[in-house]
């Protein structure tokens, strides 16, 4: 029985290859070869690149739907291509319904003048892709293989330096679609998605990141200038789609009143302490949990260490799990931790995050929800009384849990919140020049919008 399993495990190495080639066929059948960027050494052998294949498709567009002429991208190798575990490991008893990580990556970039004109001009000499984008799909997977972060529709990614690296595009930032025309395939390792990565301005991002990526996408997709139905990226994009379309904006905003935002958490700098010199179990503040977390952290693996290096890239800012526990998007937690409260509370936020306050109460906690600051060592979630799952309580407002503070914004304290935050003019993009109290003496909780003072872990 053991030999029989080993030889239909070699016999299905390559069928997760196989049905990704099989399904961009389909949509390809013209381009049985198409060009590739292929990885010398392989992820699993050791080399740097995670993804073993991109293949680079002509798309001739489609002049129905306004969908311009484009180069198609698709990557190979985030979902699982060949089933024997050289690359994604599955636990023992894994019933996974996804390949590997259960999604690939594509791209489309509008073709330029020039490429059309030469297409046009010498149609027996064909036109090479830029390769710059099948770096970006590089870098963008190295990531997800190093901090196991997978990608989402709607979700965001700070990347803040041009796509190609010219110096004259306003597309900075990226935002993940789901595929129009690949959607999602079975293959016979598991479900695969294939989240198509979509060139976006600075104040699309901003917006993204305030609602969701899921409706500026939306927003996108309405004219040809902005992508069209396929989103395609135009890197000689001049201006945004707020600024093509200034309705879209009062829409948005609109729907942001109603519905609330759906970024459940951003990566700022805080520290916190108990007002209190008499605390009910033991004095704990940032330094006291600082100084844990680096006992902890020299004690892990060298592996887990060099994992904490790479999430430094530009992770996504959309996180917009409903599950409160996800929201607390930490790499290392104790086990089983037990819970300590606090009678009082004293917060200090950089001032860079400080526009992210009014969000936090009036596009979140107003509706329901809950909103998450994440440092490098910690994690601190502002509660609405209606989450379940929460470790705080009326009784009990403020409670750390391990590395996860969590702080009660009762019904009553919000629209206090939100008038001091508007009167300090919050609601803007530009960060705070000058120190900021708020302090609420009848809930024992004072917030400071100052630079904290950490003590940070020595790598």
């Amino acid at each position: 029985m053991a030999s029989a399993a080993v030889s239909d495990q070699q016999n299905a190495v390559g069928e997760g290859l196989k049905a990704l080639i099989q399904h961009l066929q389909q949509l390809y059948p013209d381009q049985p070869n198409p060009l590739q960027v292929t990885t010398l050494l392989k992820y699993w052998l050791g080399g740097q690149d995670p993804l073993d294949y991109i293949s680079m498709y002509n798309n001739n567009g489609d002049a129905d739907r306004k969908v311009p002429p484009h180069w198609h991208y698709v990557s190979f190798g985030l979902s699982d291509l060949h089933g024997d575990s050289r690359v994604h490991v599955r636990d023992a008893g894994e019933q996974s319904t996804r390949s590997g990580m259960g999604f690939e990556l594509t791209f489309r970039l509008q073709k330029s003048e020039t490429e059309l004109r030469q297409e046009l001009e010498c149609p027996e000499k064909p036109v090479r892709p830029p390769t710059w984008p099948a770096n970006l799909l590089q870098a963008i997977a190295f990531y997800c293989f190093q901090t196991g972060n997978g990608l989402c529709f709607g979700d965001n990614i700070p990347w803040r330096k041009s796509l190609d690296g010219s110096a004259n595009t306003l597309l900075q930032n990226l935002l993940v679609a789901q595929d129009p025309q690949l959607a999602c395939i079975e293959t016979p390792f598991g479900t695969v998605d294939f989240c198509q990565i979509v060139g976006v301005t600075e104040e699309e991002l901003e917006q993204a990141s305030r609602w969701n990526g899921r409706g500026v996408l939306n927003f996108l997709r309405q004219d040809v200038q902005t992508g069209g139905e396929w989103l395609v990226t135009n890197m000689r994009r001049a201006r945004s789609v707020f600024e093509l379309f200034p309705e879209t904006l009062l829409n948005l905003q609109d729907d942001l009143e109603k519905q609330g935002s759906d970024l459940a958490g951003v990566n700022a700098e805080f520290t916190f302490r108990e007002r209190q010199t008499q605390v009910k179990q033991e004095i704990v503040d940032f330094h006291t949990l600082n100084e844990r977390y680096v006992t902890d952290e020299n004690n892990r693996d060298s592996v887990t260490l060099v994992k904490r290096e790479v999430t430094r890239f530009p992770q996504s800012m959309s996180l917009s799990s409903n599950s409160l526990h996800k929201s607390c998007p930490l790499d290392f937690q104790m086990p089983a931790p037990d819970c300590i409260s606090l009678s009082s509370i004293e917060i200090t936020l950089a001032p860079y995050a400080a526009k992210y306050l009014l969000l936090a109460i009036k596009d979140r906690i107003r509706h329901g929800r809950h909103f998450t600051f994440k440092s490098q060592n910690l994690a601190m979630t502002l509660v609405a009384e209606t989450v379940t799952g929460a470790a705080v309580s009326k009784n009990d407002p403020y409670s750390i849990l391990g590395y996860w503070i969590q702080v009660l914004i009762p019904d009553d304290l919000v629209p206090r919140m939100m008038e001091a935050f508007s009167n300090a003019n919050l609601d803007g993009n530009k960060a705070p020049t000058q120190r900021l109290e708020f302090e609420w003496p009848d809930k024992n909780l004072k917030l400071i919008v100052d630079h904290p003072i950490q003590t940070l872990p020595i790598n």
